[in-house]
């Protein structure tokens, strides 16, 4: 039985960007436009828990953070466009968005990036050098860091092992060591974690 397609909804301000986001989530496998607005309150209204938005919005960053933080405390996954010259990328994932796409992106990584949020994952495009405004609160280590980079880029459990040749029950015990930090084990909580304090070093996003 086929998976039920998400529900996508486009958010911007140019129409241009937003009409040629729109045709890509229309031809898109189990994705299904259901609308494209320029208005963050019409999509607040038609999505619900599970669906996903794509935010293009040349707002400030702390009226971003606001957009963002409506849609997602309604259980969008959220996923912003942003461009290296601006700030607005830290706001937005403390304010709960799931990923920050650039606006440099191709037409298979916007795919890729609205799928991975859709299934509860974060990303980040490699060319965002997400910068921190404050310290680590505790101090993580090496392999914990190569962890967080890995679940930053949506790798499973299965596949964070595989890639580090260590075993999955190791991996879940250094989650575990994770969560006890940070207060979280959602991979979206991680990531906001590792972004906000520069764990994960700009360099690592250009592999």
């Amino acid at each position: 039985m086929r998976a039920e397609a998400r529900k996508v909804a486009v958010v911007g301000d140019c129409p241009l960007l937003r009409s040629g986001v729109a045709q890509a989530i229309e031809g898109a496998d189990g994705l299904t436009l259901v609308l494209a607005t320029r208005s963050a309150d019409e999509a607040a209204r038609v999505l619900t828990a599970g669906d996903v938005a794509l935010v293009d919005l040349q707002l400030t960053p702390v009226c971003l953070a606001q957009v963002v933080g409506r849609l997602a405390g309604g259980g969008v996954a959220v996923l912003v466009f942003c461009s290296a010259r601006e700030n607005n990328a830290v706001p937005a994932m403390r304010a709960g968005a799931r990923g920050c796409l650039s606006r440099q992106a191709d037409e298979p990584e916007l795919l890729a990036a609205v799928r991975l949020v859709a299934d509860g994952c974060s990303y980040v495009s490699a060319d965002l050098a997400v910068r921190p405004d404050t310290e680590p609160s505790c101090h993580v280590t090496h392999r914990e860091r190569q962890i967080l980079e890995l679940i930053a880029h949506g790798e499973t459990d299965h596949a964070i092992a595989a890639r580090l040749g260590i075993s999955e029950h190791t991996v879940h015990s250094h989650l575990d060591r994770l969560r006890d930090k940070v207060g979280s084990r959602r991979r979206a909580d991680l990531t906001r974690f590792a972004l906000t304090h520069d764990i994960i070093p700009a360099a690592s996003w250009q592999g």
